[in-house]
């Protein structure tokens, strides 16, 4: 009885593993469409979901393990592949990057050029900011307009003394054209009277 009883729980048992073997297989079977078709993450996870764990080791068909390998291995070339396609264009854009900011540099040096041009001017060939220029030009013209007065001054002056000189000179020689008539009268006079007496000597 209790030989029969083993027999029974025997084939029951075998009929389970048989069954838990078959289930395991048919799920197999259907994870080779989904590694086919889905996404890395979900094919892992089928896998995970669909595989028993005997004895901490996941029984898992070859073909399968295989064929997600390779699934593996595209995508891990794939993102290789990506990663190298960003390096590129990142190198790219770097050089990009430092030519926009080479031309940035140069084109702020034209610029501040440009400016210190615009607010600079020349004088004797020296260039010098617009406010120094014109405090320059100012200092110029102010010293010029001095000058002028100093000489306008001086001119009137001059002027003044010269007419005064020319006025005592006339006067000079007005007083000197009287004094010489006059001497000329007296000398006459003093001729004559001598004339006289000679001729009232003679006479006598």
């Amino acid at each position: 009885m209790k030989k029969t009883i083993r027999q029974h729980s025997a084939t029951i048992l075998l009929a389970g593993l048989f069954i838990s073997c078959m289930q395991t297989a048919g799920a197999q079977s259907g994870a080779i469409e989904v590694l086919d078709s889905a996404s890395l993450e979900s094919q892992l996870e089928y896998i995970h979901g669909n595989t028993r764990v005997y004895n901490n080791y996941r029984a898992i068909r070859e073909d399968v393990f295989l064929k997600i390998k390779g699934n593996v291995t595209d995508s891990l070339n794939e993102e290789k592949l990506q990663v190298a396609q960003l390096n590129s264009r990142l190198t790219e854009r770097n050089f990009q990057i430092e030519t926009l900011n080479t031309e940035l540099a140069r084109t702020k040096n034209e610029k501040d050029e440009a400016i210190r041009n615009k607010d600079s001017l020349s004088i004797f060939g020296i260039k010098m900011n617009k406010a120094l220029y014109s405090s320059v030009m100012w200092l110029i013209i102010l010293g010029l307009a001095a000058l002028a007065i100093i000489m306008v001054v001086l001119f009137k002056r001059s002027y003044s003394v010269t007419s005064q000189v020319k006025n005592e000179l006339n006067t000079t020689l007005e007083e000197f054209g009287q004094y010489r008539k006059s001497s000329r009268e007296k000398y006459e006079k003093l001729v004559v009277s001598h004339h006289g007496e000679i001729m009232r000597l003679k006479n006598s």
